[in-house]
């Protein structure tokens, strides 16, 4: 029996988050070349708040019970993706990716979504090669960008923003309600609701939100703190958005504001992801002091740009 008829794919148990933590670590650490790989990406956690989040399934790969194995799958509505694949580097090359690569497909067709997509090396002809072997089709570059804002960093009137948490219970729904149609408006049914629920019910971040005369402008679903996917010194914008349409570039230069002076808040970097199908968006983060720290290359099925539109004005991160 081979290596990858031993495989069995199934649901990540909550006794494993440990280790598929640090084969997380491990992998991506070894294939960055890092000293020492069990540093990747220090006390951020991209696992365990979305294992516990209820828009996600978790994957985990096995052989002869042991854990080898995993990978995320993330549903925003119409929209799904899925990341970070990683395996053991002592069984790269030996199908685990594409066992779960299989189970991943099946989650991503069962929910029925108009679309769904990956973020992975642009170098690696490997990666795209096998991604592409399930009907993923390669797209615009995502540059991956960081950003430290001055500490007396500007927002509307000078006032820190409008944070979802701080809401009441009733005002935080309608608030999650309007982020929702804001999304449905760039892209039919895509949805952030329930990544917005997880965050403050965990306790890993918040949600930056503009206004105008009652209206939503634009928001910003931001990881940071302890046990977070930002860790305890980055506010890692997984998702944001302004509405379209005419002055849109003042609206994302309000929510790069109010994303500067949240971060300054928790002591924090700003990192997001942005890809440069969106040219007004990327642009205007360079001018605004963010720098590209590496990039890699978004990935479709079925082929189509979704909301990777030069008329969209929003930043997000598949990892």
């Amino acid at each position: 029996m081979s290596k990858n008829d031993a495989v069995r794919i199934s649901a990540l148990r909550e006794s494993e988050l440990g280790e598929a933590v640090r084969i997380v670590r491990l992998a991506f650490g070894t294939f960055l070349d890092l000293p020492d790989p069990m540093q990747f990406m220090g006390d951020r956690d991209l696992m365990t708040p979305r294992w516990r989040a209820p828009n996600t399934r978790v994957l985990g790969a096995r052989i002869d019970g042991r854990l080898v194995g995993t990978n995320v799958i993330t549903r925003w509505g119409s929209f799904g993706f899925f990341g970070p694949l990683t395996v053991l580097p002592e069984l790269w090359d030996h199908g685990v990716a594409q066992r779960l690569l299989e189970g991943t497909v099946k989650i991503l067709d069962g929910w029925k979504l108009r679309r769904s997509g990956l973020f992975t090396f642009a170098q690696s002809a490997k990666h795209v090669g096998l991604y592409n072997k399930f009907g993923f089709w390669p797209g615009y570059l995502t540059a991956l960008m960081q950003h430290a804002p001055a500490t007396n960093a500007r927002g509307s009137n000078g006032s820190m923003p409008v944070l979802l948490s701080t809401l009441k219970k009733s005002q935080r729904e309608e608030g999650i309600r309007a982020c929702a149609r804001l999304t449905n408006r760039i892209d039919n049914g895509l949805d952030l609701s329930d990544e917005i629920h997880a965050v403050l019910a965990q306790g890993v971040g918040d949600v930056v939100m503009i206004d105008s005369r009652l209206k939503l402008d634009g928001f910003a679903v931001c990881m940071t703190g302890p046990g977070s996917e930002g860790g305890a010194k980055t506010c890692y914008v997984k998702f944001g958005v302004v509405r379209g349409g005419n002055a849109a570039d003042v609206r994302f230069d309000l929510l790069l504001d109010a994303i500067d002076r949240f971060a300054v808040s928790r002591g924090a970097d700003v990192e997001a992801g942005v890809n440069l199908a969106r040219r007004d968006a990327y642009t205007q983060m360079l001018a605004h002091g963010y720098k590209a720290m590496t990039q890699g290359v978004a990935m479709h099925r079925p082929y189509g740009n979704g909301f990777n539109r030069a008329d969209v004005y929003a930043m997000d991160d598949w990892r």
